[in-house]
C-alpha cells in the first residue's frame, strides 16, 4: 500500500480529521521560518514587490490581512458590485470586431463568424459619415439581436449613427426592449485621441440618452480605458482615468436635467487588459466597486434596488496592444490566453481578444479563428463561466483588490480636485502622469528589469523579417486635430525601440553581412558556459548572427578561431579572477574586430587602461548598448 493510502487508513481507522492533523501555524512562526531560509538577505528587498502603482505586494497572505477589508460581507450582485453583477455562473459575450466595408460582405462576414463561436459583434465605422436604417438592414439581415450582443465603433462623434441604430432596435423589436447594444459616443474619449473637445456635441448626446432610455439594453455613451494602457499607464491610472471620464459625462448630463438613474446605465467602459495577471483581476473587481460608489454619490431618484441597477458597471475588455510584438508573434498568443483569463475571472461583461498578428497586419482567417477559440477554450473546456466571482476568497486577490482601489481612487480623488477630467486633461496632468510611467515602463525593457519574450529577453536566433513592414508599425501614434485645445496621448508598444533595432539589421542583411558575433569562451568552465550564452542572447536580441566557440584551452586558440569565423564581434566569456590575465591577452591578438568582455569584473578599471572599453553585464543598458555595436558593425 502506498505510504499515503496508509496513512489516510489509520487516519479513518481512528477517526482522526485530517485538518486535526496539522496545528495551525502562526503568522509569527510563518516569518521567523521565512527569515531563517533567507540567511541574513533583506526581507523587505527579497520578497516585497513595490508596483509601479506604488504599493507593496507581500509574499502571502492570509485571513488576518482581509480584516480590514469592508466589503467581503457582500455577494455576487449585490452593491457595491465588487464581487460582480451576476448571480448565476459568470459568463459573457464573445466579441469579434468586423471593419465595415461593403454592407452585403461585412454581413455575410458576421454571420460567418456567428456560427464559429462568436456571441457579441463590433462593427468598426470606418470612412462611412451616416449609416441609414436601410444600411443597418442590409448589415444586420439575418442577424437575431436578441441572441447577440451588437456594438458600433464611430471613429467620431456620430450621434446620427447611434440613432439610427437606436431606431432600427427600436423599429424591429419594439420601443421598449432588453437587446444588447452600444455606440461609443465620448468627446472625452475624442479628446483624449485628439486633444479636441466638442462641447457642443454633449446636448445631442443628452438628447441621445432620452430618447434610448426605454432601450435598458442600450448603451449610448463610451468610455476608452484602454487608450491609457495603450499609451503605457499603470493600472491604477487606468481605472482612475477611466473613472474620472465616466464621472465627466454623469456631471455634465444630471447638471442638463437629467437624473443619474438614466445617464450611468447608458455608460459602457472599454478597458485594456495586460499580462499582469492577479492585478487585473483585482482591477475588475476593484473598478466594480469604485464606479458603484460614484454613481451612489450622484443620488439617483430610485427605488433601492432600481439604485443598485443604476450602479451596475458595464464593462468591455480587449487586450492592451502595449505588450504585444512583431517577432516572435505567436508569443502573443501567450499574452492574450493570460490576459483573457484575467478578464474572465475578473468578471469582464464581454471581450475581444485580439488576433496575434493584428499589430504588424491585417488578421487572417486563421489569427481570427485562434482568437475567437481562445475565449470558446475558457468557456468549454475551463468552465471559466460557471461560477460567480471565482476570484472570492483568495486573500492575495482580495488583498490586491483593495490595495489597487484604494490607488486608483487617491489618483481619482486628485483629477477631481483638478475639477475634474476636462480641466485635468487640458492642464496636461493626464498627459504627465501616464508620461512619468511609460518612461519608467521603457526604462525597465531597455534594462531588461521587465522581460518582453522574444524581444528583449530569449529572441528567436533564426527568425528574420522576410518582409518589409509598413513603417508605421515601429512608430509611436498622435492624432492631434488642428483645434486641439490639450496635447493628446501617445500610443505604442513597448517593444517597438527594440524592434526598429532588430529591424534595422534585418534590412542591412538583405545586401550585406549580417554582423557576426563569436563568444570566445575561456577558463573555468561554468563560468564560461554562463557567460557565453548570457552574451549570445544579449546580442541575438539585435539581430546579429551569433556563435559559440566550443571551448578554449588557451586565448591563442580561441582567437585563432574567432578569426577563422570571420568575427565582427568577440566576446570573451571567463570568469571575474581570469579577466585581468585572459582579456589583455586576446585583446592584443585581435586586429579591427570589437572586443567585448562578458561581465563587470573587479578588474574593469584596469582593463580600461588597457584600451579594453566594452563590458556586457546585468546592469547594462541593453538598448543604448546595442545601438552603439550596431553603428559600429553597419558601415
Amino acid at each position: 500500500m502506498p505510504p499515503f493510502l496508509k496513512y489516510s487508513y489509520i487516519m479513518a481507522e481512528k477517526n482522526i480529521k485530517l485538518i486535526e492533523a496539522f496545528p495551525p501555524v502562526s503568522t509569527e512562526e510563518w516569518e521567523a521560518k521565512i527569515q531563517a531560509d533567507l540567511k541574513g538577505k533583506d526581507y523587505e528587498k527579497t520578497l516585497v514587490w513595490r508596483t509601479i502603482e506604488g504599493f507593496n505586494v507581500r509574499p502571502y497572505y492570509r485571513q488576518e490581512d482581509l480584516e480590514k477589508v469592508k466589503y467581503l460581507d457582500n455577494v455576487p450582485g449585490e452593491f457595491p458590485f465588487s464581487r460582480g453583477a451576476k448571480t448565476k455562473g459568470n459568463d459573457w459575450f464573445i466579441r469579434q470586431d468586423l471593419k465595415v466595408g461593403d454592407l452585403e460582405a461585412t454581413n455575410k462576414k458576421a454571420l460567418d463568424v456567428l456560427q464559429r463561436g462568436v456571441t457579441s459583434l463590433g462593427f468598426i465605422v470606418e470612412g462611412r459619415n451616416k449609416l441609414t436604417i436601410s444600411d443597418l438592414e442590409v448589415l444586420l439581415k439575418d442577424i437575431c439581436l436578441e441572441a447577440v450582443e451588437l456594438n458600433l465603433v464611430c471613429c467620431s462623434n456620430n450621434i446620427e449613427n447611434a440613432r439610427a441604430l437606436a431606431q432600427f432596435i427600436s423599429k424591429k423589436y419594439g420601443k421598449e426592449n432588453n437587446i444588447k447594444a452600444s455606440v461609443n459616443i465620448g468627446p472625452v474619449g475624442a479628446m483624449t485621441r485628439n486633444g479636441a473637445y466638442d462641447a457642443d456635441v454633449m446636448p445631442e448626446i443628452k438628447s441621445l440618452v432620452e430618447e434610448t432610455a426605454p432601450l435598458k439594453g442600450f448603451s449610448a455613451i463610451g468610455v476608452n480605458g484602454k487608450i491609457f494602457r495603450d499609451a503605457g499607464s499603470s493600472i491604477a491610472q487606468e481605472m482612475a482615468f477611466a473613472l474620472a471620464a465616466g464621472t465627466e459625462y454623469l456631471t455634465q448630463l444630471t447638471e442638463a436635467g437629467l437624473d443619474a438613474k438614466t445617464v450611468a446605465p447608458k455608460i459602457k467602459f472599454n478597458l485594456g487588459v495586460g499580462t499582469n495577471y492577479f492585478m487585473e483581476i483585482a482591477k475588475l473587481r476593484a473598478i466594480r466597486f469604485l464606479w458603484a460608489r460614484i454613481v451612489e454619490a450622484f443620488m439617483p431618484e430610485c427605488s433601492t434596488e432600481e439604485c443598485d441597477c443604476a450602479a451596475i458597471m458595464n464593462i468591455h475588455c480587449e487586450n492592451t496592444i502595449w505588450n504585444k510584438t512583431v517577432y516572435d508573434p505567436y508569443v502573443n498568443m501567450l499574452r492574450t490566453q493570460t490576459e483573457a483569463m484575467s478578464a474572465a475571472l475578473g468578471g469582464t461583461d464581454s471581450m475581444t481578444i485580439i488576433p496575434f498578428n493584428s499589430v504588424y497586419e491585417e488578421s487572417t482567417p486563421f489569427s481570427e479563428r485562434i482568437a475567437r477559440n481562445q475565449q470558446i477554450l475558457l468557456k468549454e473546456e475551463s468552465h471559466f463561466d460557471k461560477v460567480s466571482d471565482p476570484a472570492a476568497g483568495s486573500y492575495y486577490i482580495e488583498t490586491l483588490t483593495d490595495s489597487i482601489a484604494t490607488s486608483a481612487w487617491n489618483l481619482f480623488v486628485e483629477v477631481q480636485d483638478k475639477g475634474g477630467y476636462i480641466k485635468a486633461f487640458k492642464a496636461g496632468f493626464l498627459q504627465k502622469t501616464i508620461k512619468e510611467t511609460s518612461d519608467k515602463l521603457d526604462k525597465g525593457i531597455e534594462r531588461r528589469r521587465d522581460s518582453l519574450l522574444g524581444i528583449n529577453q530569449f529572441p528567436n536566433f533564426t527568425e528574420y523579417m522576410e518582409k518589409e513592414l509598413d513603417a508605421e508599425v515601429f512608430k509611436r501614434h498622435q492624432c492631434k486635430a488642428d483645434n486641439a485645445i490639450a496635447e493628446p496621448l501617445t500610443t505604442y508598444r513597448g517593444a517597438q525601440a527594440f524592434e526598429v533595432l532588430r529591424s534595422t539589421t534585418d534590412a542591412y542583411a538583405l545586401k550585406n553581412k549580417r554582423p557576426f558575433v563569436f563568444m570566445l569562451p575561456v577558463g573555468k568552465l561554468n563560468m564560461r558556459k554562463a557567460r557565453a550564452q548570457f552574451a549570445a542572447n544579449f546580442f541575438a536580441v539585435a539581430g546579429f548572427e551569433v556563435k559559440e566557440g566550443k571551448g578554449y584551452d588557451t586565448v591563442e586558440e580561441g582567437v585563432a578561431d574567432a578569426k577563422k569565423h570571420g568575427a565582427d564581434i568577440v566576446v570573451m566569456c571567463s570568469s571575474d579572477d581570469e579577466y585581468a590575465t585572459f582579456a589583455p591577452e586576446a585583446f592584443k591578438q585581435l586586429d579591427n574586430e570589437i572586443f567585448v568582455v562578458a561581465g563587470n569584473p573587479d578588474s574593469k578599471d584596469e582593463l580600461e587602461k588597457e584600451g579594453i572599453k566594452n563590458f556586457i553585464h546585468v546592469r547594462s543598458n541593453l538598448l543604448e548598448e546595442l545601438k552603439a555595436y550596431q553603428r559600429q558593425s553597419i558601415k
